[in-house]
C-alpha cells in the first residue's frame, strides 16, 4: 500500500532540492550493507492502490482487447485510435498530478503500466516512458516555474512530448552540442538553430523538450539550456522517420530546427542548467527499462515453462533434461531477481528519502544486460521455432510466439539512456568521488548497518553476509584508485568489473529483502532467492578473479594495433556490403529541404483540455 492517497498527490518542491540520506547502492560501494534502506512495509509488497488497481485493470483490459500486436509489428505503425484509447485510459498522464488534470498515481503503478503495455508490443511502452519518464512532464515537475507547470501540465495529460538531446554527434558525450539557442532582447525569445538525432516520439510529438547551447554573454555564462518548443513552430520539420534492428512501431526520428522562435518564458531551468535538467530527468526515469526488462523476462519465464513442459524429446518434457532444467532455473531466478529491483528501488525512488540515483543506474545497467541473456536462452530453448518469425510460425499451422522479436526488442536497452559502458564509467567516476569525499571510506561497517539476521529469510541470511564480505572488498578496492591520480580512463575496464559486482551485490540485496517480504507466497520465493543468489555468487568470483587476471593490457595492445592499421590484412577476401556515405552525417544549420514528416494524431475534442476525474477518481 502506498503511505499516502495517491489521488491527491501534490507538487511541492522539487525532488531535486529535497535533503536526502545516502542511498543503499552508495552506501554498498563505501563498505556499508544498509538493509535498512532497504526495508518493505508490512503486508503484501506487490498490492497497490484500489485506485491504482482499477487503473491497471482497464489498461490490462484494453491491452488484451483492442491491441493488435502482429499489425503494430507488420505496420512498423501504432494506429492512431491505440494512441488516442491511450489517452483516453489516462495512461500518458499516471505521474501528472491531479492538480494539473493528471492521475496522480505512483511511480509503481507507472512501473506496472509499461509492463504490461511492453507485453503488448514494446511501442506502447516507449510511447508512454518517453513522454512521461523524460518527455515535458518530469523536467517541469522537477525545475519548471508555477506558470509554466500550469500552462504545459494540463497538455501533457493528451498531448505527446520528446525529449530532443542527442545528435549525431553527440552519442554520450553531450559536449559536443550543436545546436544553438541565440537570445533576442528585443522579443526577448531565442532563435533555435540544429539537427537533433533519434528523438523518441518526435514524430508524432506535440511538444518537444530541446537542449540548445547559449552563447556567453553579458546576462549570463551560458551554456546548454534546455527550452520548450511546439512541435508545429515555424522552422520545426521532421526529416526523417527512424527504422530499428527492433522496436518496430517505435515513432523516432531526426528533427530539424531553422530560426525557430520560442519565448524566454519557454525556457527551463536558468541558461547553463540544461544538462543538470536532461540528466535529473533522466534519473527519474531510468527505472523505466528495468520495469520493462523484468517484463520481458517474466513471459520470457511463461513461455519457457509451457514449452518445456510440451515439447517431449526422448520420451521426456526436455525441461527434465538437464541442460535445459539449467537454462529454465537462470530464467526464473533472474526474472525475480529483476522483479525484486524493480519493486524495491521502486519504492525507494518513489519514497523521496534517500538519493537513489545510483541505484537507478545499476537497475538500468544490470537488467538491460540480464534480460538480453534471458531472451538468448529463451530462443535456445525452442530451438528453430524461437528463430523462426511468429507470422511463419503461424502460417505453419502452430502458435505463433514472438520470442525472435523479444531478442531484437530487447537489445536496445543496453544502448538506451546511456549505454552499459557509459554507464560503468559514469558510476565508477561517482564513486570514487564519494570516495575521495568521504572521510571513511576505509573504515569497517558499524554494527549498526551490518545486515540483520532478523531482516530476511532464514535461509537467505548467509547470502547477505557475503554481500557484506564482498562489499567492503570493493570499498578496499576504490579507496586504492581513488587515491591514485587520474587512473579512471586507463582503467576502466577494471573499474567496470567493480561496477559490475556492485550490480549483482545489489540485486542480490533486493532479492532477499523483496522474498522476505513475500514469506506469505510460499517457500517459493526463497528457492527463487536462494538459486539467484547462487548463481550471482558464481558470477561475482568469476569478475574478482578478473579484477587481477585478465587480458587487458594485451587487449590495449592489440586494439592499438587494430587502430594503426596493422590487422587491415586480417580483413581481406570479404565482401563489404555497405554503402557509401559518412561514417557520421553532417548536420549543417539551415532550413530543410524535404517534406516535413511529422505525424499529427488526429485531434479530439479534448484535445489541449485535460478533462479532469471525478473527485476521488482516476481518468
Amino acid at each position: 500500500m502506498t503511505t499516502e492517497p495517491v489521488a491527491d498527490r501534490q507538487v511541492d518542491q522539487p525532488e531535486s532540492s529535497r535533503p536526502r540520506q545516502p542511498g543503499f547502492a552508495g552506501e554498498l560501494f563505501l563498505g556499508r550493507v544498509r538493509t535498512d534502506l532497504l526495508a518493505l512495509p508490512g503486508g503484501d509488497p506487490r498490492r497497490l492502490d484500489p485506485v491504482e488497481e482499477r487503473f491497471l485493470s482497464r489498461l490490462r483490459a484494453f491491452c488484451e482487447k483492442d491491441v493488435d500486436s502482429a499489425e503494430i509489428e507488420s505496420t512498423d505503425r501504432i494506429p492512431d485510435h491505440i494512441i488516442e484509447k491511450l489517452k483516453d485510459l489516462g495512461a500518458l498522464s499516471i505521474k501528472i498530478p491531479r492538480q494539473y488534470g493528471g492521475q496522480g498515481l505512483s511511480s509503481r503503478c507507472y512501473h506496472r503500466a509499461l509492463m504490461l503495455t511492453s507485453t503488448t508490443h514494446p511501442a506502447l511502452s516507449e510511447l508512454l516512458a518517453a513522454h512521461q519518464a523524460i518527455g515535458l512532464a518530469q523536467p517541469l515537475i522537477l525545475f519548471g516555474t508555477d506558470a509554466q507547470r500550469r500552462e504545459f501540465l494540463p497538455r501533457c495529460v493528451r498531448e505527446i512530448s520528446a525529449f530532443a538531446l542527442t545528435e549525431a554527434d553527440i552519442g554520450n558525450d553531450p559536449f559536443r552540442m550543436h545546436t544553438t539557442a541565440v537570445y533576442d532582447p528585443a522579443s526577448d525569445s531565442y532563435l533555435l538553430d540544429g539537427v537533433k538525432t533519434w528523438v523518441t516520439n518526435g514524430v508524432i510529438a506535440d511538444l518537444l523538450v530541446i537542449v540548445a547551447v547559449v552563447a556567453p554573454s553579458d546576462r549570463d555564462a551560458g551554456g546548454m539550456t534546455t527550452f520548450i518548443v511546439e512541435a508545429d513552430s515555424p522552422g520545426v520539420t521532421v526529416e526523417h522517420r527512424n527504422s530499428f534492428l527492433g522496436l518496430r512501431g517505435l515513432e523516432n526520428g531526426c528533427i530539424r530546427l531553422h530560426r525557430v522562435a520560442v519565448p524566454a518564458g519557454n525556457r527551463i531551468g536558468e541558461v547553463g542548467a540544461g544538462l543538470e535538467v536532461a540528466l535529473a530527468a533522466q534519473d527519474t526515469g531510468r527505472l523505466s527499462l528495468p520495469a520493462v526488462s523484468a517484463a520481458a523476462a517474466k513471459w520470457s519465464l511463461s513461455v519457457a515453462r509451457r514449452w518445456s513442459t510440451a515439447r517431449v524429446q526422448w520420451d521426456r518434457p526436455i525441461g527434465e533434461l538437464d541442460a535445459v532444467a539449467g537454462k529454465l532455473a537462470f530464467i526464473a531466478a533472474t526474472a525475480f531477481a529483476l522483479e525484486a529491483m524493480v519493486e524495491v528501488t521502486g519504492r525507494l525512488a518513489e519514497q523521496g528519502d534517500s538519493d537513489t540515483r545510483l541505484d537507478a543506474e545499476l537497475a538500468k545497467l544490470f537488467a538491460t544486460e540480464k534480460v538480453c541473456m534471458v531472451a538468448d536462452e529463451l530462443v535456445q530453448i525452442r530451438g528453430g521455432r524461437g528463430y523462426e518469425r511468429a507470422d511463419s510460425a503461424i502460417a505453419r499451422g502452430e502458435k505463433g510466439i514472438p520470442v525472435e522479436q523479444l531478442l531484437r526488442d530487447v537489445r536496445v536497452g543496453r544502448i538506451f539512456d546511456g549505454s552499459s559502458e557509459a554507464l560503468r564509467d559514469f558510476l565508477a567516476q561517482d564513486l570514487l568521488a564519494l570516495h575521495r569525499a568521504s572521510d571513511t571510506r576505509t573504515a569497517e561497517p558499524s554494527g549498526s548497518q551490518r545486515p540483520s539476521a532478523d531482516s530476511v529469510d532464514g535461509a537467505l541470511s548467509t547470502h547477505l553476509a557475503f554481500v557484506e564480505r564482498i562489499s567492503g572488498r570493493l570499498a578496499h578496492q576504490l579507496a586504492l584508485v581513488a587515491d591514485e591520480p587520474h587512473t579512471e580512463r586507463e582503467r576502466q575496464r577494471f573499474l567496470g568489473r567493480v561496477v559490475d559486482i556492485g550490480a549483482e551485490l545489489y540485486a542480490m540485496s533486493t532479492s532477499c529483502v523483496y522474498a522476505t517480504a513475500l514469506d506469505g507466497a510460499g517457500d517459493t520465493t526463497t528457492a527463487l532467492a536462494d538459486a539467484f543468489c547462487h548463481q550471482a555468487r558464481l558470477r561475482i568470483e568469476e569478475l574478482l578473479d578478473r579484477l587481477d587476471d585478465n587480458t587487458d593490457d594485451k587487449d590495449r595492445d592489440v586494439a592499438g594495433r587494430v587502430m594503426r592499421g596493422h590487422c587491415a590484412w586480417l580483413e581481406e577476401g570479404v565482401v563489404d556490403p555497405s554503402t557509401d556515405g559518412s561514417w557520421i552525417a553532417e548536420t549543417r544549420h539551415g532550413p530543410a529541404k524535404g517534406p516535413n514528416l511529422r505525424r499529427a494524431v488526429p485531434p479530439t475534442s479534448r484535445t489541449r483540455e485535460a478533462a479532469r476525474a471525478p473527485e476521488g477518481e482516476a481518468l
